[in-house]
C-alpha cells in the first residue's frame, strides 16, 4: 500500500512563492503586469498582493507545457483529501462544475432524474445540454411552507417508471441545512449500475469532522460538486468536483468541464483551493469543532430570545423531512415579531451592519464558519436582541401568499432548452397563467426556480411571486424583475 501524501505542501502557493522569489518579468497577460498598470485607487483599495498573485496558470505559475504538474498535483491532494479518486478544480464556480457532471452522464433528449429542489444552476445544465429532466418530489413541510432533499423511495418510484434514464442527481445539503439519504441513493443508483451526482455545494467542510453530517464520497456518491467558498475558506467562485467509483470516466468528465470553462482560470482561485485542502488536513478537526461548538451555544441564545426560533433537528429531520442537518446554517424564524424575513435582513443590514445569508417569507439564515468566533457572535446576538426590541416599527409587509406544495409544482410540457430557445413573447402577467414560461423565475437567495422554461404557469404560482415581490423578494432571473410582464413561450403551444 503506497503512502498518502504530505498534505503539508500545497503546490499552487509553492508555485507562487517560487515565482515571485525569481522576480519573473512577464510579457504576457494579464495586461496589469504585477499591478504595475493597475488604476491607482484600485490598488489602493484590493492590495498589490492581489495582483501579484495574478498571474497566467501556464507560461506563468506553471511552464507553458505544464510540466511542473502544478494543478494536478495540487488536484491530487484535494482528492486523496476527501477519499475520491479524481478531484477538479474550477474557477467558475459550482454552476459550471454541476453542467459537467450533468453533461458527463446524459446528452440531448436523454433522461435523468433530479430533486425539484434543485438549484438555478441545474435548470441551465438542462437548457445547455438539451437533457429531459424527471422531476423528483421533494420532502414538502407543509406548516413552515419549506422543502427537503427527497427520499430515496421517490427516487426508486421514478426509476421504476423511468428505467432509461441516465443517473440522478439530488442536491444535499439545501441551503437552510437539510440533507439526503445519500448512501440509500447510491445504493438504488448503482443496483441499476446508474451513477448519483451530488450538488454539495453548501458541503465542502462536511469531510473534515466526524459530527458532520456524511460527506457524498464517503456515501458512495460518483460525482460530488462543492463550492470551497461558501463553507470553506476559498474566494468567490472557487469549487472542486470530485469523481469515485467507475461508472463515469474521468477523462469525459475533464472535457465536459473544458468545453465549458474558461481559458484564463484564476491562480488566486486556485490558490484558495490548495490552501483550504491543507488548512483543513492540517487543522479542520479543530477548526471545526470549534465552529461547533460556537454554533451550539449561538443557536441556544438565539432561541432564548422573545420572538425568535431557531431551527433545528427536532423541526426539519425525520419522516418526511431531512434525513441529516448540518448545524453551521442557523435558520431563524422570525414570524413570531410579526414580521418577514425580508423585512428582518434589510433591517439587520441597513441598521446594524449584519448581512443575513438568506431571506425568505418567515426567515432569515446566519450562516457560520470556522471563521466565525465569540466576538462575530456577539455582534450577531446583539443586532438580533435590537432586533426583536425594535419589532413594533419593522412591520408585518405584505403578505406572501405561498400556496400549497401541489400548487407550486408545475406541468412540464417542452423541455427546457427548446422552450428557452424557441420563440418567445413578452405578456402581461394577467394574462401567463396557462402559457408555458420561456424563463427562469428564481427568488434569491437561495436560487431554486420556482418556474423554469418549458412548464405551464398557475394562478398560485403567480400570485406567489407577485405577493413575494411586494414583500420584498428578489427575482432576478426574470426579464422584468417586477414580473409585471413574463416572457413566455410563443403560442400555439
Amino acid at each position: 500500500m503506497s503512502e498518502r501524501p504530505d498534505h503539508r505542501q500545497a503546490p499552487v502557493l509553492e508555485a507562487l512563492a517560487a515565482y515571485h522569489a525569481r522576480g519573473e518579468l512577464s510579457f504576457t497577460p494579464p495586461g496589469h503586469k504585477q499591478a504595475r498598470g493597475a488604476d491607482p485607487e484600485v490598488r489602493r483599495l484590493l492590495g498589490d498582493a492581489a495582483f501579484a498573485s495574478d498571474l497566467l496558470a501556464s507560461g506563468g505559475l506553471d511552464e507553458r507545457r505544464t510540466r511542473g504538474r502544478v494543478l494536478e498535483r495540487a488536484e491530487e491532494l484535494m482528492a486523496d483529501a476527501v477519499h475520491a479518486a479524481h478531484t477538479f478544480f474550477s474557477t467558475c464556480g459550482s454552476s459550471l462544475s454541476v453542467k459537467a457532471a450533468i453533461l458527463s452522464v446524459a446528452g440531448p433528449h436523454e433522461k435523468l432524474l433530479i430533486g425539484r429542489d434543485a438549484h438555478k444552476s441545474v435548470v441551465s445544465g438542462l437548457i445547455v445540454s438539451g437533457v429531459r429532466p424527471v422531476w423528483v418530489e421533494p420532502e414538502w413541510d407543509r406548516e413552515r411552507h419549506l422543502a427537503h432533499p427527497p427520499a430515496p423511495a421517490a427516487y426508486e418510484a421514478a426509476f421504476a417508471a423511468h428505467p432509461d434514464a441516465k443517473g440522478a442527481l439530488v442536491t444535499s445539503p439545501t441551503p437552510y441545512g437539510t440533507t439526503a439519504d445519500l448512501r440509500a441513493l447510491a445504493d438504488l443508483c448503482h443496483a441499476r449500475g446508474k451513477p448519483l451526482l451530488v450538488d454539495e455545494a453548501w458541503g465542502a467542510h462536511l469531510p473534515f469532522h466526524p459530527e458532520l453530517p456524511t460527506w457524498a464520497m464517503d456515501a458512495g456518491a460518483d460525482v460530488c460538486v462543492t463550492s470551497i467558498h461558501k463553507m470553506g475558506s476559498g474566494l468567490e467562485q472557487g469549487s472542486v468536483f470530485h469523481l469515485g467509483g467507475d461508472l463515469i470516466d474521468p477523462a469525459v468528465l475533464a472535457s465536459r468541464a473544458d468545453l465549458l470553462g474558461t481559458t484564463s482560470p484564476s491562480v488566486l482561485l486556485y490558490a484558495g483551493m490548495d490552501g483550504w485542502r491543507r488548512q483543513m488536513m492540517l487543522h479542520g478537526r479543530e477548526l471545526l469543532g470549534g465552529a461547533l461548538d460556537r454554533a451550539a451555544k449561538t443557536r441556544a441564545a438565539i432561541d432564548a430570545i422573545d420572538g425568535l426560533r431557531v431551527h433545528g433537528r427536532a423541526d426539519f429531520c425525520g419522516p418526511g423531512l431531512g434525513h441529516d442537518l448540518d448545524p453551521l446554517p442557523v435558520v431563524i424564524d422570525v414570524s413570531g415579531l410579526g414580521t418577514s424575513g425580508y423585512r428582518a435582513a434589510d433591517r439587520l443590514r441597513e441598521r446594524h451592519g449584519i448581512d443575513a445569508h438568506l431571506a425568505d417569507h418567515r426567515r432569515i439564515s446566519t450562516q457560520l464558519t470556522h471563521a466565525d468566533d465569540e466576538s462575530t457572535t456577539a455582534l450577531l446576538l446583539a443586532a438580533l436582541r435590537a432586533l426583536v426590541a425594535e419589532a413594533s416599527s419593522l412591520g408585518p409587509g405584505p403578505e406572501v401568499v405561498v400556496p400549497a406544495p401541489e400548487q407550486l409544482r408545475l406541468e412540464q410540457v417542452m423541455l427546457p432548452r427548446d422552450a428557452y430557445f424557441g420563440p418567445v413573447e413578452d405578456v402581461p402577467a394577467a394574462e401567463a397563467v396557462g402559457r408555458v414560461t420561456a424563463e427562469m423565475l428564481t427568488p434569491y437567495p437561495p436560487g431554486i426556480p420556482a418556474a423554469l422554461p418549458g412548464e405551464r404557469l398557475t394562478e398560485p404560482l403567480l400570485h406567489y411571486l407577485r405577493t413575494g415581490i411586494a414583500a420584498g423578494m428578489n427575482l432576478p432571473d426574470a426579464v422584468d424583475t417586477s414580473l409585471g410582464t413574463v416572457r413566455v413561450v410563443a403560442e400555439p403551444v
